[in-house]
């Protein structure tokens, strides 16, 4: 094994726990983005060009009869073919987080549809499903199994909100095992169907989960109930026949405990399990061979790479499978860095330089990976991720497409839970909802000084009533901060002149006229 360090080029930030990588012709693609997508790359999808250790990432398209894809961390996600040995496939993407933290419960599907040496375009479907459709969830696995020429989808485990039924003021974000169902999916009909086995006693998340023709063999996991790691080591056999499908389970001996590791493929029967958590505090450093021959599985421990000082110092670990046998692994960068949640990466390549060559993926695998969203209830589960994918081959292509996150806003100025004032104090790790329309996420509101900002109500002293009314009337709103400023800087109202009545005129006293000799004779007695 090898282990590289690569550059990023002024986007680092985007990659954080959760994300998920894709492989298309030997091309590797990110998905799962921090935050919603911005203009820059409205799809949220990026083509990930690695060049003399250097790593750059240039924006995908999408075409015009696709739905809308939101960046979803830890997703489950697999590659679908028709039959196990063919060429063309596609990705299946279930579940994960939105930048909301909302939980997703629908199902895409996503493929290369045209390429060119400067624009990849993709379609994605959104596909409806019926029977036992599973919840919204996050940290499971999807597989596809192939049995008497018929595919199936097999999807397990995972983490979701508590119900709304069992939800408290103190609990109401918190996250549960989902029941420990086993759910086939027909994507021919968009028919599912749960089985519920008694091998499967508790939930699980952050598992690994193989699959070779109609078997599936889940390793390892963590049990939120039991706040555990048991290594575990189950057997799914998957029989297609013309009626109803037969489920079965196995426990093997032979497990490893451990809890977001990742699996990289290095030959047509061959796994390379690396990464992942012993304990809260304890990453796993030793890696092992897994090798699925004649409907059996055999795990034997293999010699790791000489890990970096920074590596084994860190407190948590991230990454995804590159396919091929390599491996995208991330570690938080230093708090002393100019660029804010920025993290380091490396390259892990797992084959040798003569066995480094083009091999089709016949076997379907699903990997989990290592980052958890914060806020949930143990601390290194907070670094675990789930993502399957691709290949660090170099896109031979020009710099002109290449995003440059430096033309976007600030991420920290986006979504709900930013601050918002010198007085917030909402925390994601820490809220509780306060209003009653609220959920999951903090009830905002606009303030209309300058170009507009949002603010949590919350923040503002808004009484449920007065948040209401604002909601519903069509008025400005000004923030606690804004508000005696807008009211120095309006101008006073026009005040309506009062109409005075007019005035009466004076009349005239009535004078009596005298004649000349008259006036005459009047002055002299008047002045005698």
């Amino acid at each position: 094994m090898s282990l590289q360090m690569v550059s990023t080029v002024s986007n680092s930030s985007l990659l954080q726990p959760g994300f998920s990588l894709l492989n298309f012709d030997g091309h590797v693609f990110f998905f799962g983005q921090k935050g919603w997508p911005k203009r820059s790359c409205p799809t949220g999808v990026f083509l990930l060009d690695i060049k003399q250790n250097e790593l750059k990432m240039k924006p995908v398209f999408f075409s015009k009869d696709s739905c809308y894809l939101p960046p979803l961390r830890y997703p489950a996600l697999c590659t679908l073919r028709s039959d196990a040995r063919a060429d063309e496939y596609q990705y299946i993407i279930h579940g994960g987080k939105t930048p909301n933290n909302d939980l997703s419960d629908k199902i895409y599907f996503i493929n290369l549809v045209s390429k060119t040496s400067k624009k990849m375009t993709f379609q994605c479907i959104e596909k409806d499903l019926g029977g036992d459709v599973p919840e919204a969830r996050y940290g499971h696995t999807i597989n596809v199994v192939h049995s008497r020429g018929k595919s199936m989808s097999v999807l397990f485990g995972g983490r979701s909100y508590t119900p709304l039924a069992q939800r408290t003021t103190e609990t109401w974000n918190s996250v549960v095992d989902c029941l420990p169902s086993v759910f086939l999916i027909d994507f021919e009909f968009g028919c599912c169907t749960s089985y519920m086995l008694p091998e499967l006693q508790d939930g699980l998340s952050f598992h690994v989960s193989v699959a070779r023709d109609d078997t599936i063999y889940i390793l390892g996991g963590h049990s939120l109930q039991n706040n555990t790691r048991p290594p575990n080591l189950y057997k799914l056999k998957i029989d297609l026949p013309l009626g109803s499908p037969a489920v079965t389970c196995t426990i093997l001996p032979g497990g490893i405990s451990v809890s977001s590791a990742i699996v990289t493929q290095i030959s047509d029967t061959e796994f390379v399990l690396v990464g992942g958590y012993l304990s809260d505090n304890q990453k796993r450093l030793a890696c092992n061979t897994i090798v699925l021959e004649d409907n059996k599985i055999e795990i034997v421990e293999s010699v790791g790479p000489e890990w970096t000082p920074d590596i084994k110092h860190c407190r948590m670990w991230f990454g995804c499978d590159m396919g091929k046998g390599s491996v995208l692994l991330g570690i938080p960068g230093a708090n002393k860095q100019i660029i804010p949640d920025a993290n380091y990466f490396y390259i892990l390549r797992c084959k040798g330089a003569e066995e480094d060559k083009e091999e089709e993926l016949l076997t379907q695998t699903c990997s989990q990976t290592s980052s958890e969203d914060p806020g949930d209830s143990t601390p290194f589960e907070d670094s675990e991720e789930f993502c399957f994918s691709a290949e660090a081959n170099s896109f031979d292509a020009d710099n002109a497409d290449t995003y440059n996150e430096d033309d976007e806003e600030d991420e920290s100025e986006t979504g709900y839970w930013i601050t918002c004032c010198a007085s917030c104090n909402i925390d994601i790790n820490t809220w509780v909802p306060f209003y009653s329309t609220e959920l999951n996420k903090p009830a905002m509101i606009l303030c209309s000084s300058g170009a507009g900002h949002w603010v949590h109500a919350q923040c503002m002293d808004l009484s449920e009533s007065m948040l209401l009314r604002l909601s519903e009337a069509n008025v400005k709103y000004f923030c606690n901060k804004h508000i005696d400023l807008n009211k120095g800087l309006q101008t006073p109202q026009k005040v309506a002149c009062l109409k005075k009545p007019p005035m009466k005129p004076l009349r005239r006293k009535k004078t009596m006229k005298l004649s000349t000799p008259a006036k005459k004779s009047f002055l002299r007695r008047l002045f005698e």
